[in-house]
């Protein structure tokens, strides 16, 4: 009877047929995809029964100071909903030194990623680097199992320079001599329809030439070089990336998947 219901007295009632709303709807095949780059609320009215959805939840990414900064954590999985009103967080990117912003979808939290350190350097969804080594009190940031890794470290007395910020796929790049530690990989989903790489960490920032750490794949922002901070570029918006040397981590992004229901 699909939108109708038939009653015991022999009349019927009208039920509302499926809806979904929020954010930026496409389709691809059978699947519906709504995509959320700030912050709003996901609607159903009449789902079916055992209706479920597929989430990424990405949040903002850390900001760099000479350490790079941590991605945004990732979170990704399966959700099984009912009708209602389901709020959206993405997370904004922290500026230099500053971890970045949670991300929420439902009970779903992501992690900001923390910020760079030329110490201490922040904890997050994946964790700053540091550009000075522990024995001169410099210590990495650690990423939250299951969202990301950990920031990278600085050898003993070359710094000031930085270690990559963790990414989502791999632990931010250690210093080597006096080049500047890469950002962690981020990590590759197929959830918007298209493979497309998210979170990953800052590159460290150097005092030497020419010796910059280059950010992760999935919008890392590059280090500076030659202590020209300007140089630094920002995490890629609705990635989640971390900032490079002292720029601003990304902004994060909430995607929603499901099979469209008939």
């Amino acid at each position: 009877m699909s939108n109708q219901e038939m009653l015991l007295g022999g009349g019927t009632s009208f039920v509302p047929p499926f809806s979904a709303t929020g954010g930026t709807v496409t389709t691809v095949g059978s699947a519906t995809i709504h995509r959320f780059t700030g912050s709003e609320t996901f609607t159903l009215v009449s789902p079916p029964i055992g209706f479920t959805v597929e989430y990424l939840v990405v949040a903002g990414g850390g900001g760099g100071q000479y350490g790079g900064g941590g991605a945004g954590g990732v979170r990704t999985g399966t959700l099984a909903l009912t009708a209602g009103t389901y709020s959206i967080t993405v997370g904004a990117g922290g500026s230099a030194n500053t971890s970045g912003s949670d991300s929420v979808f439902s009970t779903i939290v992501s992690n900001g990623g923390g910020g760079g350190a030329l110490y201490q350097a922040l904890s997050g969804g994946s964790g700053g680097g540091t550009a000075f080594p522990s024995a001169a009190g410099g210590v990495p940031g650690t990423g939250i199992s299951g969202q990301g890794n950990d920031g990278g470290s600085c050898l003993p007395s070359l710094g000031p320079v930085g270690g990559g910020g963790g990414g989502a796929g791999g632990v931010g790049g250690t210093v080597v001599s006096t080049r500047a530690g890469n950002g962690g990989s981020g990590a590759v989903y197929t959830i918007s329809g298209v493979s497309t790489y998210y979170a990953g960490g800052g590159g460290g920032g150097t005092a030497y030439a020419g010796r910059s750490g280059v950010g992760g794949i999935g919008g890392g922002g590059n280090g500076f070089s030659d202590d020209v901070t300007t140089n630094s570029t920002a995490g890629a918006v609705n990635t989640g990336g971390g900032g490079g040397g002292t720029a601003s981590g990304g902004s994060g992004i909430v995607i929603i998947r499901y099979t469209t229901p008939t």
